[in-house]
């Protein structure tokens, strides 16, 4: 079978998701794609892009997989194509937070980008989500979006595209980083990990202010801040270089996989702090690495982590959160050889892609 990628926004999580399926599917996988950057224009321009892109191909394929970036009715509208059309959804418009500081809120433009996901869901003929917590979310803010409007609201919709809809985990390339384990995990005092974006649904405030609180209580750590930066710094990540700088042994982003993969694996307690996450790559690829997570109970950790098998994982507040870390600290050698790495080798591609090759699979044959 021939599976084509479009993919508005070929960057982070996206990239390699697509090329991860692509490398490891027994289908011949195609992907067209756009540079991961402006993604609002992405939303509106890239489908007319990629369509040109579309009819210059050779490739004449039998499933074409968009993600969530992707306009796809005005795409359809210009390809005109009969394959199925499946849509993939990394993240949605409805749920996802803005920043207080973009002007699309403020001018009430927001909308826009919420709606393209709903066209695009209704227009697939199936819709996938990353995890079950993302899909439950979907629905109840697809039903809030559009109980906004005066009249019209067809909210049947929501019952249509949930009709076709369902879970397929997101895969990864987990075991890339075998190549770069180091012995240097074992280490005095524990290395404490950030490796998440620098935005504000990372909640990083949360996460520096338990901190900070460590080190007025004496507590002795390290402090590695990795993850993607962006030009406007957040204050809290500002102040954090002075209120922490006796702890801080890497401040910033690493700047090649090697490196960002040996801090993983040199890493010992990661504490999740976020206040919007789908599905959470970047704690899997730390988990992976045998770094200790500590989760809030909610989003999509007590579903992937499965809450009731190791409920240490998992804080309630901030004020259990920082409790929980100083117990951490203090019994860091038994914690060390923990099993949490066979939960993250679940969502290598290696256990992923004949989950996904079956599902297309029965698609395509289903209309065949």
């Amino acid at each position: 079978m021939k599976i084509l990628i479009i993919e508005p926004f070929c960057s982070g999580s996206h990239k390699a998701w697509a090329e991860g399926y692509a490398h490891s599917s027994s289908h011949t996988v195609e992907i067209i794609s756009l540079p991961g950057r402006f993604w609002k224009w992405r939303m509106h321009g890239g489908a007319v892009t990629l369509a040109k892109r579309f009819h210059k191909l050779r490739f004449q394929p039998d499933l074409i997989l968009a993600t969530d970036m992707l306009n796809l009715p005005v795409f359809q509208s210009l390809v005109k194509t009969k394959c199925p059309l499946h849509i993939y959804f990394h993240e949605n418009q409805f749920t996802y937070p803005w920043s207080p500081m973009d002007e699309d809120v403020e001018l009430q433009r927001d909308k826009h980008y919420g709606f393209i996901n709903y066209s695009s869901a209704l227009c697939a003929d199936h819709v996938y989500f990353n995890s079950k917590f993302h899909l439950d979310s979907f629905f109840t803010g697809l039903e809030d979006f559009l109980r906004q409007f005066p009249d019209y609201r067809e909210i049947q919709n929501i019952e249509r595209i949930r009709e076709k809809s369902s879970v397929l985990h997101l895969g990864m390339d987990l075991k890339k980083f075998d190549d770069y384990k180091t012995k240097e995990q074992l280490q005095d005092p524990p290395l404490i990990l950030w490796n998440h974006r620098w935005e504000h649904d990372k909640n990083p405030e949360t996460f520096i202010n338990a901190l900070e609180k460590l080190s007025k209580n004496g507590l002795e750590f390290q402090l590695a801040v990795l993850g993607q930066e962006f030009k406007k710094e957040l204050p809290c990540f500002t102040q954090a270089r002075k209120s922490l700088k006796k702890h801080i042994v890497q401040f910033g982003y690493a700047k090649t996989f090697e490196n960002y993969a040996k801090w993983l694996w040199k890493a010992d307690i990661l504490p999740v702090t976020s206040n919007q996450d789908f599905f959470g790559g970047s704690i899997m690829e730390a988990v992976y690495c045998k770094t200790i997570p500590l989760l809030p109970r909610r989003l999509t950790y007590p579903e992937l982590f499965q809450v009731d098998d190791d409920p240490q994982l998992f804080y309630e507040n901030e004020s259990s959160l920082l409790k929980e870390i100083t117990v951490a600290l203090q019994n860091i050698s038994e914690l060390r050889n923990n099993h949490y790495q066979k939960i993250a080798e679940k969502y290598d591609w290696s256990n992923m892609v004949k989950k996904y090759d079956v599902e297309f699979d029965k698609h395509v044959i289903s209309i065949a």
